[in-house]
Order: structure tokens, then sequence, then C-alpha cells
């Protein structure tokens, strides 16, 4: 009873503080993270201690499926160079640099500190993600930043096993079976994640039923986590491969009803993912704390040391690679704006915490893991700050390069494709009304709304005049208080016992529906 309380408590509190979080434009991860650490420093608070298997197979597979869901296709084939060289290279010498600063200042042994590097090494695509979602970035450094952090995955978890092999078992490290453990890891995870999309996508195909769609779309990331997991491959890269593969063709899956509800549904459970699990960053890190040794009361220096050499690593990769690129790409002049965004864009989160709690406890002697606590601290640590100290001032780092999107960018490039699409819709409306296919009354009222749509994008493009302008206003506003009216005459209906449930639930829908295009416009 007393866990279960403690899940709607973190349920309560997360997404208090994330609504309060957008209300006030500030990151949510950020903040949540603050507000998990400052409940846990209060008297009586209850001690949390999360499971690998917790975050790993229950909070991961939906948010990493989300994340990669989002990514273009066509973007990320053209980003593909630089963020292969950031998922591989970057990675590696994030470990190398990390583990060594870890030997020579903290208390860890080479073998352990190497561990510490390897867990630390990615950033993480839910922090990345969670943190870009509020952020103007333009396509191609959206999907640069999130397909990074998306595909590092394969690398440090190769270095990881390869970490803990050593401080483990004490084994000597073979670079060409690392180097075939991370093929079969990403090799395996990808082809994993390609066959349960295209399963997945088979099924989709011949299912009309919303609320089977939506059971789908939930097992989906979990079935592909836990097939690959099965085979000894890369669960988190299989996930990846489905999210993006499906994602790129979910207009042709399903119904645009279906499509609302999927989408309403998988923004409600990401958002209770996403809140509770920084919400658990912060409160596990003063319990990781107190089951500290005397022997390691530095801890906060090392870990803003740590934190401190990440970003620093991360410049010096970032800068010189995207130099070189743009020299490549003919150039003349370097622009700065992007790496600035790029290099600050590092953040660490859920998965590093899951990669620390899952090191083994003892060795193969059966000895007691020398420095797993310190770890599990320092990574908790390191994981906070940078939510903290990169989340909060990312969005003035993007501001000040000057790449963010300006709201009118936004506006006007929807307003166009608005505009296109409905003279493409009277251009063949015409075309049918010409050859007498269609009564003229059902022509007639295609194209008067057809005309509507024209004129607001019109608009919204400035290129109409003020009385257009003006009558659109009015007639949004009029008819939103209509639609006032209509629901209180369905709730009527309902009430006098006239229609059924169903009835009235399935006329308020189409009525909010339309309130919900008008807020729009």
């Amino acid at each position: 009873m007393r866990s279960v309380g403690t899940v709607l408590f973190l349920v309560v509190l997360a997404t208090l503080v994330a609504t309060g979080a957008r209300r006030w434009r500030i990151p949510a991860p950020s903040l949540l993270v603050v507000a998990g650490l400052t409940v846990a420093l209060l008297p009586g608070a209850p001690e949390i201690h999360v499971t690998p298997e917790i975050i790993g197979l229950v909070v991961l597979p939906p948010l990493l499926y989300a994340s990669a869901e989002e990514i273009s296709w066509r973007e990320l084939r053209v980003v593909w160079k630089p963020v292969g060289i950031l998922a591989i290279g970057l990675v590696l010498a994030s470990a190398a640099i990390v583990g060594f600063v870890a030997s020579v200042l903290t208390p860890l042994s080479w073998q352990t500190a190497l561990v510490l590097g390897a867990v630390l090494a990615s950033t993480d695509p839910v922090a990345v993600t969670a943190l870009g979602r509020r952020l103007a970035l333009p396509p191609k450094v959206q999907v640069l930043v999130q397909a990074e952090s998306l595909f590092n995955d394969a690398t440090s978890l190769v270095l990881f096993k390869v970490a803990v092999g050593v401080a483990v078992a004490a084994s000597a490290v073979s670079w060409g079976s690392a180097g075939s453990e991370f093929a079969l890891l990403a090799g395996g995870g990808t082809l994993i994640g390609a066959a349960a999309a295209g399963a997945v996508a088979l099924i989709r195909r011949r299912t009309e039923d919303p609320v089977l769609e939506t059971v789908i779309a939930l097992v989906t990331p979990y079935a592909a986590y836990v097939l690959a997991e099965g085979a000894h491959t890369s669960g988190v890269t299989s996930v990846v491969v489905a999210g993006v593969l499906l994602g790129g063709r979910s207009d042709h899956l399903t119904s645009a009803r279906i499509r609302l509800q999927l989408h309403a549904v998988y923004g409600t459970v990401v958002f209770l993912l996403e809140s509770v699990v920084f919400s658990l960053i912060g409160l596990s890190l003063p319990g990781l704390i107190r089951e500290l040794g005397d022997g390691a009361r530095l801890w906060p220096l090392y870990a803003l040391a740590l934190a401190a050499t990440l970003i620093a690593v991360r410049m010096l990769w970032v800068f010189p690679m995207s130099a070189l690129l743009q020299r490549q790409a003919g150039r003349r002049r370097t622009n700065w704006r992007i790496p600035a965004v790029l290099s600050w864009a590092g953040t660490r989160g859920v998965m590093p915490l899951a990669a620390a709690l899952s090191i083994p406890v003892a060795t193969a002697s059966g000895a007691a893991l020398p420095g797993r606590p310190l770890v599990l601290v320092l990574t908790s640590s390191v994981v906070v700050v940078t939510l903290v100290v990169q989340g909060f001032t990312l969005a003035s780092v993007v501001r000040r390069s000057g790449i963010a999107l300006e709201p009118d960018h936004t506006e006007r490039e929807e307003a166009h494709a608005r505009l296109s699409l409905a003279d493409a819709g009277m251009r063949r409306l015409e075309e049918i009304a010409e050859l007498e296919a269609v009564p003229d009354v059902v022509a007639d009222r295609l194209r008067r709304a057809l005309h509507a749509r024209q004129e607001h994008a019109r608009e919204r493009l400035g290129d109409s005049d003020g009385r257009t302008e003006s009558a659109d206003h009015v007639y949004r506003q009029l008819r939103r208080d209509l639609i006032l009216v209509e629901s209180a005459e369905l709730q009527r209906l309902y009430d006098d016992h006239r229609i059924s449930e169903t009835t009235r639930r399935r006329l308020q829908r189409s009525l909010d529906l339309e309130e919900a295009r008008l807020a729009d416009a």
C-alpha cells in the first residue's frame, strides 16, 4: 500500500510541476529534477530506490519510440555524416577522457573509472527530446541533435560492457571482440526493429478498431525492445529503428480519427512517464548519497569536474568537426552558431542512470565491487548538473545564436501550405463540376468551404483586406458562441432521455473538434 501511495504521489507531483513548467515557459525536465531533489531533502520524505528494470523495461521503450517518431527520415538522410561522427567518435572520446579524469581526481580505480566514463559518454534522447520540443530550432538542427542522442546507444553500450568486463572479471580488453559485439548490438537491433516495424505495419493496415490500434501502438515499443534484448542485441536501437520507420508511414496506416486518438493517448503516456522519471532522478540522489562512505566526501567537486569535462570535450569535438564539414561543403566563412547550440545540447538523463544501476554488485571472485556507490552518486549528480545548468540555459543559447525560427516564419510556411491545399482542392472541384458529375448544390457548398479556407490563408499571409479579416474574425467568434449553445442543447437532450450516451459522446466530439479547429485558427 505504501508503494502505491508513493507512485500516486510521484504522479501528482510530476504533473503539477510539469504543468507549471509549461505555464512559466521553462524546461520541464530541469524543473522536475529540482522539484524531486527538493522533496527528497524534506524531513520524513520516503527513500526512493530506482531499479534498472523499471527504467529499462517500463519507462525507456515508449519514450524512445515517441522521440524516434518525431525524426524526419528525409532530414535524417541529410545529417547522417555528422550524426555518425558524433555517435561513434565523440562517445569514444568522452568515455576515454572522463574515465581518465575520474581515475585521477576520485578514489575510483582505473577500471571503475572506465565504467563511469562509458556510462556518461552518450547524450540522453529522452532529455534532449524533452528539452528540444520547446525550442524553435531549424528542422536540420533538431534532427541532428535528436538523431545523435538516439543512435549513440550502441557505441556507449559496447563500451559499457567492455568496461564492466574489465572491472568485474579483470579480463583483458579485446578490441576485435568489442568490434564484433558492436556490430551485433547495432546490426541486430536494426534488423529486429525493422522486422517489428514491418509486422506492426501489416497488422495496422488490417485494423480499423480504434481500441485495437491504440493497444498495438502502446505495445509496439515494448515488443521491439523485448525481442531485441532476448536476442542479446540492442533493445534501444531496435525501438529507435521501429519508431523512425513507423513514424514516417503513420499517415498511410490509419484513418484521421484513429490518428487523433493515438496522438492524444500517446501524448498523455509520454507526459506522465517523462514527468515521473525526471522526478525520480532528483528523488533518488539523496538516498544514494547516504550510502557513500566517509572516503567520498568530495563527491560534489568530483561531479562538477566531470560535468565540466563532458561539456569541454563536447565543445572541443563539435567545433572542429563543424569547421571541417563546412570547409568540405565549400563554405568560405565558418558559421559558429549551429555548433554553439549543438555543443550545449548534450544533456545526460535517463539512460546513463539506467546503465549505472545495472552495474554488478560483486566481482567474479564474489567480493563487493569497489566504488559502485560512488559511480551511482556521480552519475546521478552529473545528470542533475547537466539538466539544470544546460537545461535552464539552452533556450538562451538558442536565442543568442539567432538560429531559432521566428514564429512569423513558421506561421507563413503553414499559411502558404494551407493556401496550396485549398487551391488544389478548388481546381479538382472545378474539374468535377465541369463534367456535371455532382449536383450544383453540393458543388456550391464545397466551393464556399474551400473559398473560406483560401481567404483565411491569405489573411494569415497579409494578402487580404481588412474587411475579409474582420469578417473572418467575427465568423469565428460567432461560431464558437453557437457551439456553446449547441453543446447546451445536446446536454438538454441527454438529460431529457431523448438520446443515448453513445450519441451524446459522438456529437460532443464533433463539436469539440470544430471548436479546436476554430481555436487553432
